[in-house]
């Protein structure tokens, strides 16, 4: 599959997308509490698509994916599926959203605190968000991919964390997942050279132990081998004329200022 340009009509399409998987991760944090099971967060996210948002939850299905969401607790680095285990004060959770409208894909996701949790986790999911960012700074025409991922992880790695490398960002548009894949991480190929109208997803994951993940027996969920705590974030962006453009971005959020 080669990468595809968007014309501005499909980026039109792209942009609606992107607000309406934002405006999950916005409706879905106050129902994040202590004794929520992350099925009822996926029932909660399943029905606003659906019913308010009049999309389609992307993962719903997708290669047998059973449900709507994908949540990713403590050491669960990405795709856990949300069951009826309560969430307790102290976890930390991912929540990946991808929304369908008009035939497009918005893809994003975010770590919520349930309760008070650890310092050790706060700075985690801290130095995480801040490494998507570094990734999404790098971003505009004439920029190598190679850079984005080399950025990511030098900034991890500084502060003591570990880039998970069996997953990565990804092309998206009218397909959940399109070239190109974006790498969190550094390689000697500096990789495609980045032209206005490609999207794509910047999705980090970053351990605070080892880097080494293992494939639970449902097939789906991915947890960190050392059973260290696991963080993400992810934003799906375009590439601009002049730079960059976060199609998800959260109309509470500001990116991070040093």
């Amino acid at each position: 599959m080669s990468v595809t340009i968007k014309t501005a009509e499909e980026i039109d399409k792209m942009r609606v997308a992107g607000r309406l998987a934002a405006e999950v991760l916005e409706m879905i944090e106050p129902h994040v509490k202590p004794g929520v099971t992350t099925a009822e967060l996926d029932r909660i996210c399943h029905d606003y698509i659906v019913q308010e948002q009049r999309a389609i939850p992307a993962p719903l299905n997708y290669r047998g994916f059973p449900k709507s969401i994908c949540s990713s607790v403590n050491q669960v680095v990405c795709h856990g599926i949300p069951g009826e285990k309560r969430l307790k004060k102290g976890d930390i959770v991912n929540l990946d959203i991808t929304v369908i409208k008009d035939g497009y894909h918005g893809d994003t996701s975010r770590m919520f605190s349930v309760g008070e949790v650890s310092i050790l986790a706060r700075r985690l999911m801290d130095i995480t968000y801040r490494s998507l960012w570094i990734g999404i700074e790098k971003v505009g025409p004439g920029v190598r991919i190679g850079d984005i991922g080399a950025a990511i992880q030098t900034f991890v790695e500084a502060h003591d964390y570990s880039v998970v490398r069996e997953y990565c960002g990804h092309g998206i548009g009218r397909e959940f997942h399109e070239e190109p894949q974006i790498l969190h991480y550094r390689t000697s190929d500096p990789g495609l050279e980045l032209q206005p109208g490609m999207c794509f997803t910047i999705e980090p994951m970053v351990n605070a132990g080892r880097r080494q993940v293992k494939l639970r027996p449902d097939g789906w969920t991915v947890v960190t081998k050392d059973r260290s705590l696991s963080a993400q974030y992810e934003h799906t962006l375009l590439v601009t004329e002049t730079g960059h453009e976060v199609l998800t971005l959260r109309q509470d959020e500001t990116p991070p200022q040093d």
